[in-house]
């Protein structure tokens, strides 16, 4: 059984990962693997408390090699259904082509589980209280990219915000910070409504990384913008997300990897 994200070449993401994959073993009773679909072993070993991160594919590979033949992926994504998860299918069914028959399927993630908007509604409401606001502008901001279908989740998500934050806020607003469906975080801060007051940013985003946490590129277009932004925590992050992929593990099974 194998946790899998993006993958980061930010130690913080795989530590993120390793933290979750080991709360989901303690609450399964069996392993759980923590494996980035790319990038992530490229971090020095050293900054990963010496242990090096693994990748999908050779870890595929590997495990391949010694005989396993069953993999079930628990996706740690806000979705596996846009771009990012149809290519890791393509990459695991080459894969397949490649070394011969395996099964693999992908179990429920957070998205099917329905707790991303009462997460994202708690990490509102939190920065909103230590920042000392009331009733704040919000705009909840994801990655972006091609894909309409991440777009229309974004969407999604924040009407189900706006109906968990309730009176308390005004409706939550969905932007990107790239991509190809407007509006965008950086021109969304520079409109009325936004420019000069304090905005909650909510980050659509799991795990710290190049994208968001300190230092990332959302929190450089907030420092950036004429607003005075305040970034959420992560949902990747928060206890409800590991209670929720918890709840979604199956019964533990001999084909499972171990």
């Amino acid at each position: 059984m194998l946790l899998v994200d993006n993958g980061s070449l930010e130690p913080a993401a795989t530590l993120n990962l390793r933290r979750v994959a080991a709360g989901l073993e303690e609450a399964a009773g069996h392993p759980v693997t923590p494996v980035s679909w790319k990038h992530s072993d490229r971090i020095p070993a050293e900054r990963l408390y010496g242990r090096p991160a693994s990748t999908l594919a050779p870890f595929i590979r590997e495990q391949f090699a010694r005989g396993q033949r069953a993999f079930h992926l628990v996706p740690f994504f806000i979705s596996p259904q846009g771009a990012i998860g149809s290519a890791l299918r393509r990459d695991l069914e080459q894969l397949q082509a490649e070394l011969g028959p395996f099964t693999f399927n992908f179990g429920s993630g957070l998205a099917d589980a329905g707790v991303i908007p009462r997460i994202l509604a708690a990490r509102v409401r939190e920065t909103a209280q230590a920042a000392g606001l009331v009733a704040p502008p919000v705009v909840l901001v994801d990655h972006g990219g091609p894909s309409p279908a991440s777009a229309a989740l974004r969407d999604r998500l924040a009407a189900a915000v706006a109906t968990e934050l309730g009176p308390d806020f005004p409706p939550p607003v969905a932007a990107s910070m790239e991509g190809d469906h407007p509006p965008l975080l950086a021109d969304l801060l520079a409109q009325p409504g936004h420019a000069g007051r304090d905005v909650v940013v909510g980050l659509l985003f799991l795990s710290p990384g190049r994208h968001a946490g300190p230092g990332g590129d959302i929190a450089e277009i907030c420092a950036a913008s004429p607003a005075r932004a305040h970034c959420t925590g992560l949902i990747g992050t928060h206890p409800l997300a590991l209670a929720a992929l918890a709840a979604t593990l199956p019964t533990p099974s001999p084909s499972l990897l171990s």
